[in-house]
């Protein structure tokens, strides 16, 4: 894309130069802003809209078709739950959004001023996100290679944590997975994380059949199929629940064409698995 962008607004907006794993942000975004245009919104997320309206930007030049809209836009508001649950119940909490990319979870969440958030994506998404949100009281960029082990002491220690990685790990590999785990249980006291499940036939889905050839090369992920696979790869983390979101409510909401394919596949775990899930976990 254009870094120089002229949109609805009188003023042009000059955004860093992003690498090309860095300019994978525009993705989950391109979701949310159609979903907030959708005859039924998911996440109603008015943010990402406008980001998208204010730059002018093409949402649809990655041609998502409706299941990858709600899908996008439904795991974001599974965990955006999880999220505001962990916090009611945890006020001095800390937020940590891994791999944020322009998400606005923190503007939807809108935390008390006693919950401290950090929002980690590497150095070019930072500058981005900095030009492009809105500033607000405890809340914390950090611009880092999530697999550089300093960026963690940056974020207080002492508190228990609420982690978000929604859409991250499809880009890292097991060694890299495993070790970001194992910092941040070792930070914290305690804490919960929720993430997307990326299968072994996500994986092999993208690569084959992903219109979105931007973000296909840089999947890392060898996809786990259960989650206790997670457990396998780091015995401290416990399950709370496998939200398979075929099986919730809003697919009420869906376009017709992705409710009736939820409806034949819903009945089957396995097969509910290669649609969207959001693991989320305990330690």
């Amino acid at each position: 894309m254009s870094h120089h962008r002229k949109g609805t607004d009188t003023m042009a907006i000059t955004l860093p130069d992003l690498t090309p794993l860095e300019n994978t942000l525009w993705l989950t975004l391109a979701g949310k802003a159609l979903d907030y245009q959708a005859k039924h919104p998911i996440l109603h997320d008015k943010t990402a809209y406008d980001i998208v309206r204010k730059l002018d930007y093409d949402a649809g030049q990655f041609k998502l078709s409706a299941s990858p809209v709600v899908g996008i836009a439904h795991r974001s508001l599974v965990m955006d739950n999880i999220v505001r649950q962990f916090i009611a119940k945890n006020p001095d909490a800390v937020g940590l959004d891994l791999g944020a990319g322009l998400d606005t979870r923190v503007y939807r969440v809108d935390p008390p001023t006693t919950v401290e958030w950090y929002d980690v994506d590497l150095p070019g998404v930072a500058k981005t996100r900095q030009l492009l949100l809105p500033e607000r009281p405890h809340l914390h960029t950090i611009g880092s290679d999530l697999n550089d082990p300093r960026w963690i002491s940056e974020v207080p220690a002492d508190r228990p944590a609420v982690i978000v990685a929604d859409g991250l790990i499809g880009f890292l590999s097991k060694e890299e997975l495993a070790t970001l785990l194992d910092r941040l249980i070792r930070h914290f006291p305690a804490g919960e994380i929720c993430f997307n499940g990326y299968t072994r036939f996500h994986v092999w889905a993208a690569k084959k059949y992903a219109g979105t050839q931007s973000v296909v090369p840089f999947l890392r992920s060898p996809g786990f199929d259960t989650p206790q696979d997670i457990e396998r790869l780091e015995p401290r983390l416990k399950l709370v629940r496998e939200i398979l979101l075929g099986r919730e409510p809003e697919v009420a909401d869906y376009p017709w064409t992705t409710r009736l394919a939820n409806f034949l596949t819903a009945w089957s775990i396995s097969i509910s698995r290669k649609g969207t899930a959001v693991q989320h976990y305990r330690f």
